[in-house]
């Protein structure tokens, strides 16, 4: 059975069931399910898809149960959606013909929703301040599907063999940091003067009031971001706060 780990919006839960219904892949379950009572089973021969990052004591929890972790970049953009779907779709043997008919519309679309914002968001620097885990996933997403270029990416915990497949995928020489070094991050940040600065609620506002356009990182942990369609949304939240500082500007 395939288990996909992390708490994801229902609409994302349903789209992901889908697909993977239409790759003959199944059962699926869902840690966290909908309703307490509908907990899955987990023993050796469950594999399990991590849709978040930040679930390495989760991961550790259920590989000692007897789950296998299928390796794969998370579900975040077009490029990370078909990674994620590939690595399942490898497990089960799907035939590559038939997973290139399942996942060409979802791509197809993904691809004219980051149409729209790519022109804002290409060849603008992005620091990342460590915030969610997250960071590294994002900054892949953004760099290889918008073309914005990472000065920095911060990130609280660095779990390399969870995010082994990210990190193959960031544009070479990305500075990673990890851990809080918030006077060492401010410093850099200032030096490198990027056009969006991603980080929690206590650096945004003093970093605006310095010129900074500032991206909120809570956002990005509630807001359904995963999948094919949510990647144009996903692009948006970077999107915005350049459109807000271009407007404030004129």
């Amino acid at each position: 059975s395939l288990l996909v780990v992390g708490a994801l919006a229902e609409v994302v839960e349903d789209q992901m069931r889908r697909l993977f219904e239409a790759l003959g892949i199944g059962p699926v379950t869902f840690l966290p399910p909908r309703r307490a009572a509908d907990l899955p089973g987990v023993g050796r021969n469950t594999r399990m898809l991590l849709a978040q990052p930040f679930l390495a004591e989760t991961a550790r929890l259920l590989e000692a149960r007897g789950a296998q972790r299928l390796a794969a970049p998370f579900p975040l953009g077009a490029e990370g959606t078909t990674a994620w779907l590939q690595a399942a779709a490898t497990a089960w043997g799907v035939a590559p013909a038939l997973f290139r008919s399942v996942t060409a519309a979802g791509e197809a679309r993904a691809a004219v929703a980051l149409a729209r914002h790519r022109d804002q968001l290409a060849g603008k620097r992005i620091f990342f301040f460590p915030d969610s885990q997250l960071e590294i996933p994002l900054a892949r997403f953004l760099a290889r599907e918008l073309g914005m270029v990472p000065v920095e990416v911060g990130t609280p915990y660095l779990h390399r063999q969870h995010l082994a497949e990210e990190l193959a995928l960031l544009p070479a020489g990305t500075r990673l940091s990890e851990g809080q070094h918030v006077d060492r991050q401010l410093d850099r940040c200032r030096e490198s003067r990027p056009d969006l600065v991603v980080c929690g609620l206590g650096l945004a506002n003093p970093l605006e009031a310095e010129g900074f356009a500032t991206k909120w990182s809570i956002e990005l942990v509630f807001t359904p971001i995963q999948g094919y369609d949510q990647a144009g949304d996903l692009a948006e939240l970077f999107a915005r706060p350049l459109v807000r500082r271009t407007r404030l500007m004129v």
